[in-house]
């Protein structure tokens, strides 16, 4: 076997356990939101982007930001609408469009489930120290740049 073939099959494997590890600490996390907030984690994921944006926000726009379909957004926002956390209205500027906010109770409950997911995804990395966070997010730079 020639060093560029193992070379390639070393990358497969590390591709292989970054997968991996982002599969299981997904997974945690899921399981995590669902057993301990009574949610889902594309309901924080839509909560964190509403919440983030500030204000009235186009379910279109929503959609490409969080890269899903305008119809699995519109089921997850309707779901939140029916809890009290996320409201919408027609965009008075343009009637095809619809807007989307979170209200005050939503972000009350997201701001108590971000503090209760940072300290949890702070426990799981607590094996990491300055240096290896350094070096893992120069690592995931170098490998972004080369796309």
């Amino acid at each position: 076997m020639s060093d560029k073939d193992e070379l390639a099959r070393r990358r497969l494997r590390a591709w292989i356990r970054l997968l991996r590890a982002t599969r299981a600490t997904e997974n945690h996390l899921r399981e995590f939101l669902r057993t301990q907030h009574d949610t889902t984690l594309p309901r924080f994921d839509v909560a964190a982007a509403l919440y983030r944006h500030n204000k009235p926000m186009k379910m279109s726009e929503l959609g490409k930001l969080l890269l899903v379909s305008n119809g699995n957004v519109t089921a997850i926002v309707e779901r939140m609408e029916s809890d009290g956390l996320a409201k919408r209205w027609q965009s008075p500027d343009d009637r095809r469009s619809v807007l989307v906010a979170l209200t005050d109770s939503g972000r009350n409950k997201f701001e108590d489930m971000a503090r209760a997911h940072e300290a949890e995804v702070n426990a799981l990395f607590s094996g990491l120290d300055d240096s290896d966070l350094d070096m893992v997010r120069d690592l995931l730079h170098k490998v972004e740049r080369d796309h």
